[in-house]
C-alpha cells in the first residue's frame, strides 16, 4: 500500500506520516532526503526533533542518489520524508520521476511518502523557484496517481482525498 501525505510547510505532515508508519507492519525504515547543513542551526534542531519522535526500533537511511533503486532494496514499511528536498537536490527529469513512481508502485512493503504542496504558497519570483514548484508538482502528481490514499494535512488536521470521478456527473442537470 502506498500513502501520500502532503501539506504545506509546518503543517504537521511528517508527524502524521510517522503515526501512520508506526501502525504498519514492522520493520520500518525511515528514508531521509534532507541532511543537516553544518551552518544551519535551525535546520539541525528541526531534524533533531524529527529524530526524537521516531521509535528507536526504526532504521534510518539517508536517501541515495538513485532513490528508486534504493527503495527497491528495502523490505518492510518505508517512510520517505520528503519529496521536496529530493527534488531540490536532484532536479529529476521526467524519467527519474517515472522511475521513482514505478518503484513506489511495485514495492512489496507498505510505503508512506511525505511531500510539500508548494502550489498553495507564495508565487515564486525567480526562474529557479518556478522550476522547483513545477518539478515538485509534477512529482506529487505522479506519486498521487498510484497512491492508494492521499492525505492532505492542514494545521495538523488530515483532509482525506479521493479520486474525482467525472463520469459520476455524466448526464448533468442542476
Amino acid at each position: 500500500m502506498l500513502i501520500l501525505v502532503i501539506g504545506g510547510a509546518r503543517s504537521g505532515k511528517s508527524a502524521v506520516a510517522e503515526q501512520l508508519a508506526g501502525r504498519l507492519p514492522h520493520p520500518v525504515t525511515y528514508v531521509a532526503t534532507l541532511s543537516p547543513n553544518g551552518n544551519d542551526d535551525a535546520l539541525a534542531r528541526r531534524i533533531a526533533a524529527h529524530r526524537a519522535r521516531r521509535p528507536a526500533s526504526w532504521q534510518t537511511e539517508d536517501a541515495q542518489r538513485n532513490l528508486a533503486d534504493q527503495l527497491r532494496t528495502l523490505t518492510g514499511t518505508v517512510l520517505l520524508d520528503s519529496l521536496g528536498p529530493w527534488v531540490a537536490m536532484r532536479r529529476p527529469d521526467a524519467a527519474a520521476v517515472e522511475d521513482l513512481r514505478a518503484a513506489l508502485e511495485t514495492r512489496v512493503g507498505d510505503t508512506v511518502v511525505v511531500s510539500d504542496e508548494v502550489g498553495l504558497s507564495v508565487h515564486p519570483t525567480t526562474e529557479e523557484g518556478l522550476a522547483f514548484r513545477d518539478e515538485l508538482g509534477d512529482a506529487n502528481t505522479a506519486i498521487a496517481a498510484v497512491a492508494r490514499h492521499t492525505l492532505f494535512v492542514v494545521a495538523g488536521r488530515i483532509l482525506s482525498t479521493t479520486a474525482f470521478e467525472p463520469d459520476a456527473f455524466a448526464g448533468g442537470g442542476p
